[in-house]
């Protein structure tokens, strides 16, 4: 029998792995729904749906490696990270999904999130105040308007596995959905600043930036609570917080 590993588990959801085979285990169904969804309609490779049995949903591997880890330095090649800006362009050219995703919050909805989260973390000194103020001021280039495309949502280099130069498979689909393209090509090169370039020339548009880095310090500033309550580390090398810090 396969060894059984587990992938991710929190209070949310659940991730394993026997064999080929992964079991994701959550308890919103409506997350499982967006992401057979997504999977359905995507025009880049992803996993195939094995079963389904509430709350279960069992997917096939894909083939390849991820493209690297937060936190880690990538082995794969400028190619590599080139063809994932490449796949996400092809995404981000397809025909619009029905729902809107992670990436699809307005900017006021966005400028609440993000003055909330500053203020937890200033008030129960997770952050120096310093540190919040300038992220928050880098984050206001993201508060702009955009135009609506397919994106997958949470586009982290572990979702994006890659085989000679090629990607192979694009997994966790469950924030995908219409919103702003360059909030997926943030999220693809936190922490990886050094490949930004690739995954520009691959996704063969102009991009702002400073957007992009705009949006690196929205990620970070709103998802450290999330990962201090949930048992991560965002002060890890390489992470969450040496994101914020090298804005500085």
């Amino acid at each position: 029998m396969d060894e059984v590993t587990v992938v991710v588990a929190h209070s949310e959801r659940a991730t394993l792995r026997v064999g080929d085979v992964f079991l994701k285990v959550d308890a919103d169904q409506a997350r499982i729904d967006v992401e057979v969804e997504a999977m359905a309609l995507a025009p880049v490779p992803t996993p195939e749906v094995l079963w389904r049995k509430p709350p279960v949903l069992a997917i096939a591997a894909v083939p390849g490696t991820a493209l690297g880890r937060l936190g880690e330095p990538s082995i794969a090649s400028p190619a590599a990270w080139a063809a994932a800006g490449a796949a996400v362009r092809t995404l981000h050219d397809s025909p619009l999904p029905p729902r809107t995703g992670r990436a699809g919050r307005s900017p006021d909805e966005l400028a609440a999130d993000l003055d909330c989260a500053c203020e937890w973390l200033v008030t129960n000194g997770v952050l120096p105040a310093g540190l919040v103020t300038r992220n928050r001021q880098v984050a206001e280039a993201a508060l702009r308007s955009w135009t609506p495309v397919f994106t997958h949502g949470d586009l982290q280099i572990s979702h994006v596995f890659v085989a000679d130069d090629e990607v192979t498979g694009i997994i966790d689909w469950s924030e995908a959905g219409r919103g702003d393209a360059l909030f997926d090509l943030a999220t693809l090169t936190l922490g990886h600043e050094e490949h930004l370039g690739d995954v520009v020339a691959g996704y063969g548009a102009d991009i702002d930036l400073d957007v992009i880095r705009a949006w690196w310090s929205v990620r970070s500033l709103l998802v450290v609570r999330w990962l201090v309550e949930h048992g991560f580390d965002p002060f890890a090398p390489g992470c969450e917080v040496d994101v914020l810090k090298s804005r500085m």
